[in-house]
């Protein structure tokens, strides 16, 4: 729980250190001088988490979940637009990223139920009951999960990216993805603890970085067991991302590494079998899905019907909108900030 102090926060939130220069936190002011959005780390469900605030206290709390490969820093623009909209926005890296704690217990300690329960921790030492959400990517999966366990905690969802997939009692999903696209599928390559980290040290962390953030083909990523091209290989930046991006990024990646982000994949199977309770259940929540034409997730088999043709409707009753945003790819808020922000906003003051 957060303790009142002279700043308003509380050892436990580690608010109230200054940080060294070399610290976490003096990197990530490095990145926004003018102090708009602030810093702090909060103890929760035993991990430490570093979140990112920006904002007036007492606002309406909108809760941002990134995804892999990112961190807080993929909502910069989204925060700011909140902020100036009114609303307190808290971006926090997730479990095993950035300059959140890695538990190295394995993959089991990255489930959904984990994660959910840090951010059930997180929004308690807030001070709030609910919140809004927005989430991209894995962001997404882990809001589903939260809406699915603790509806009570969430006002209204902004779904990026990945749409609510019903759990199948039938097979585990990795599997399931296995059969439908082979060893070589990226969820698949990652299996195995070590290898796919393996591969990315060969490459180097800013080429990876690079390649992941350009993919723009509407079909299955593959990493191929051949190696996913040379480390000499040159990646342009399109305009929405700089190299100055890239390079906050990759400082982040190479301080904690990528087996945290990883683990998530490797906990897929894990979750289906520890959520079986909820099998058939609906998400409850007033909810906004939006997603690129262009986004790999669009068209994983089966996504494009069952978004469009009334699966998703189904077990989300309370879906308002689906927006499919035309020759827009997978990294959906840095691609097109204003207008995820004003799609954000237009939502949530529904409900504010």
């Amino acid at each position: 729980m957060i303790k009142a102090c002279l700043h308003g926060l509380c050892a436990s939130c580690c608010s109230c250190i200054l940080p060294s220069p070399s610290s976490p936190r003096a990197a990530n002011q490095e990145m926004d001088p003018d102090g708009a959005i602030t810093h702090r780390s909060v103890d929760v469900n035993g991990v430490r988490l570093h979140v990112a605030e920006a904002g007036p206290a007492g606002a309406p709390v909108v809760l941002l979940l990134h995804g892999f490969p990112e961190l807080w820093y993929t909502w910069r623009h989204q925060m700011r637009a909140l902020a100036a909209a009114g609303y307190r926005a808290v971006a926090p890296d997730m479990r095993g990223y950035g300059g959140s704690d890695a538990p190295s217990g394995g993959p089991d300690e990255y489930t959904a139920l984990h994660v959910v329960g840090d951010l059930v921790a997180l929004i308690d030492s807030l001070g709030e009951k609910q919140v809004f959400v927005v989430a991209h990517d894995w962001g997404a999966m882990i809001a589903w999960s939260l809406c699915l366990f603790r509806p009570d905690r969430v006002k209204a969802l902004v779904a990026l990216s990945v749409p609510f997939t019903p759990r199948s009692p039938a097979r585990k999903p990795v599997d399931g993805l296995k059969a439908l696209y082979g060893d070589e599928y990226y969820i698949c390559r990652i299996q195995e603890p070590g290898v796919i980290e393996a591969e990315f040290a060969r490459l180097g962390t800013e080429l990876v970085l690079r390649k992941f953030f350009t993919y723009r083909t509407p079909g299955p990523l593959f990493i191929p067991k051949s190696g996913w091209g040379s480390p000499d290989d040159e990646v342009p930046l399109p305009s929405w991302i700089t190299e100055e991006d890239i390079k906050y990024y990759a400082a982040q990646f190479d301080k904690s590494g990528f087996t945290g982000g990883l683990n998530y994949y490797r906990a897929l199977n894990k979750t289906w079998e520890l959520t079986s309770p909820w099998t058939g259940a609906e998400i409850k929540v007033p909810t906004k899905f939006i997603v690129g034409d262009v986004d790999l997730s669009y068209h994983v088999a089966g996504a494009y019907d069952f978004i469009n043709k009334g699966g998703l409707k189904k077990f989300v009753p309370l879906l308002e909108d689906v927006v499919v945003m035309k020759d827009v790819g997978h990294f959906i808020n840095e691609e097109k900030p204003e207008e995820i922000s004003a799609h954000i906003i237009s939502f949530v003051k529904k409900f504010k």
